[in-house]
């Protein structure tokens, strides 16, 4: 196999999640599921280089996202599901140390910001290029959700003291 068949069946295979994207059914949020074993992998490092591989993932992301939409001539495939990956892995990796409701919160949370899709998520998810587009609205939407989990996470046990 030549080395752009190769980048574009890796770029493939990263932007559909190694198939998750090509669920007929809900593939953000399947997308988003396939995601969870990676950030249990991801737990077992410690933080900082949690937080790398997360950047990583959104720079390998872009990248499977822009190539992935290009050479199929659409500007958002619904099969690609690497930004949900990131959106997920941000999310939960900021709510890491916390029980594992507070995960599900997370979770949750970026679901309803990646389809609600409120005012600045939105105006992403058109940045160019196509790949960033992709990927910066559920950037940002799993930085809020993380964050939102987070706060939950100080506020409760402050709220039942």
């Amino acid at each position: 196999m030549s080395q752009p068949a190769l980048a574009s069946r890796f770029a493939s295979l990263l932007a559909v999640w190694f198939g998750c994207g090509l669920s007929p059914r809900a593939p953000g949020t399947v997308g988003s599921l396939g995601a969870v074993p990676l950030h249990l992998l991801l737990c077992l490092l410690p933080v900082p280089l949690h937080a790398l591989a997360a950047l990583a993932v959104v720079g390998a992301g872009i990248w499977a996202a822009q190539r992935y939409a290009s050479e199929r001539s659409q500007t958002d495939p619904q099969s690609v599901v690497i930004d949900e990956v990131a959106g997920t892995v941000l999310a939960l990796g900021l709510v890491r140390s916390e029980p594992w409701f507070y995960w599900l919160a997370a979770f949750l949370l970026f679901r309803l910001l990646d389809i609600w899709k409120p005012g600045p998520i939105r105006t992403l998810e058109h940045a160019r290029p196509i790949g960033l587009g992709i990927m910066l609205d559920d950037v940002l939407a799993g930085l809020l959700a993380g964050a939102l989990a987070r706060g939950l996470a100080s506020a409760v046990p402050a709220l039942l003291a």
